[in-house]
């Protein structure tokens, strides 16, 4: 697709107007009556609390919130109307949400509303979702003259609108820009969907393969079976841009360890001898203290990386532990590991609980090689399904990464309208 020629062939000689986002719609801040905990309500009268937690899933409507307010609580307030739109203002700056429910309150957030008669709310999503905005977004913030997305900023943005003349006709060409856009857009959601049925049928499956009947394993301390290695003390103030990477509990993710934000040592900067502390593909993390306290990290990496401290490798003894046998048992374990290292806002992992108090079952413990040889069949069974589901690779979350790149491309194409006077407008990237 030609976006040059397709927008030509789309707006059939009509003109674009930028408008500044104020003129076309109501951009007002969140509000919350206060003191709040006074009308707070599980009653389902109450009206929907929109929150910072309930947009953490990432998809473009909120339909539901985990607390609501009273009526009388919400006249004190700003309530929106279903299809109004919300925006960060703080994390994840001006990141678009779609109110899917009807009524709602906002706090800390900015709201759009009254805007259907010169935009279709779905064009404005594509709009406010592309890299042109956010990067616009990230000028104004890092120019140092605003500290946050507030509602003037937003009101400035200029919007681009086809064809205003003709409402009629604007409408109608947005629409086809949101056909071809959501015919991207539900790919992904497709793939999505099944993902998250994989990741089930992944669970299913590892728990019934690591479900014995009463003397058909021996369950034995982990320690009995596997050794463990911590990390070492990298100091912060040597951390490089390049060099021989660390593995930091941050980059533990729960099925396997993401390097994309990662840093480096150079070994003459210490003393000691880090080589102890080396990672190499295979080899399964966790990490011990933190919010990510007992994620587990399968090291698929082919650059070997280096242990910071708070991160533990896993050593199974050879001929009684299978290492992959190992990796699905402890993912299954994990919430026992959370609670193990005492939970709460500052969990900590100590080594010894988790090596002493971790039983790992043993499938024909009486002969090793039999043993072995079960551990490696429950393996491939749930590593077949691992690498569908976690695999960036293969499997479906590279084939969404792809497709989500595709909608990108043919967004940022597609909602590139010629710009009178650049200055006045969102700046090219």
């Amino acid at each position: 697709m030609s976006g040059v020629s397709f927008m030509e062939k789309l707006l059939d000689g009509v003109g674009v107007e930028w408008k500044a986002f104020g003129e076309v719609a109501k951009v007002q801040r969140g509000a919350s009556p206060r003191p709040i905990a006074k009308y707070i309500t599980e009653d389902e009268s109450g009206v929907p609390w929109i929150k910072i937690g309930d947009t953490s899933s990432g998809l473009k409507y909120v339909k539901k919130t985990a607390q609501k307010i009273t009526p009388e609580g919400a006249k004190q307030s700003r309530i929106l109307k279903e299809g109004d739109f919300i925006l960060s203002n703080s994390m994840s700056f001006g990141r678009p949400y779609i109110l899917g429910i009807s009524g709602a309150i906002h706090d800390g957030w900015a709201s759009i509303s009254d805007f259907s008669k010169k935009l279709n709310s779905d064009y404005l999503y594509h709009y406010l979702s592309s890299h042109n905005v956010q990067n616009y977004w990230l000028s104004k913030i890092n120019s140092g003259s605003v500290s946050n997305l507030n509602a003037d900023l937003i009101k400035a943005l200029p919007i681009p609108i086809p064809c205003p003349e003709n409402p009629k006709k604007s409408l109608e060409i947005q629409a086809e820009i949101v056909r071809i856009l959501d015919t991207f857009t539900e790919l992904t959601a497709e793939l999505t969907a099944e993902l998250t049925a994989r990741k089930k049928q992944y669970q299913y499956y590892r728990d019934k393969l690591l479900s014995f009947e009463e003397g058909e394993v021996e369950w034995k301390a982990l320690g009995e079976v596997c050794d463990f290695k911590n990390g070492f003390a990298f100091k912060s103030n040597l951390f490089r841009d390049t060099g021989l990477p660390i593995v930091r509990i941050t980059n533990i993710n729960g099925s396997s360890v993401d390097l994309t934000d990662v840093k480096c040592f150079d070994p003459s900067d210490y003393k000691e001898n880090t080589q102890s502390y080396l990672v190499r593909s295979g080899d399964i993390l966790i990490a011990m203290s933190g919010a990510t306290t007992g994620k587990i990290g399968s090291f698929t990496s082919t650059e070997a990386a280096y242990l910071n401290q708070r991160v533990g490798k896993f050593i199974p003894v050879e001929g009684l532990l299978n290492n992959r046998y190992l990796y699905h048992l402890l993912l299954s374990k994990t919430k026992e590991i959370y609670v193990l290292a005492g939970g709460g806002a500052q969990p900590n992992l100590s080594s010894k609980a988790l090596m002493d108090k971790i039983l790992i079952p043993i499938p024909y413990s009486d002969s090793p090689v039999k043993s072995i040889a079960e551990q490696k069949r429950i393996a491939d069974i749930l590593d077949k399904l691992d690498t569908l589901i976690n695999s960036i690779s293969e499997g479906l979350p590279r084939e969404i990464e792809l497709r989500q790149k595709q909608y990108e491309y043919y967004r940022d194409l597609l909602l590139s309208f010629p710009r009178p006077d650049a200055e006045k407008t969102v700046s090219q990237t």
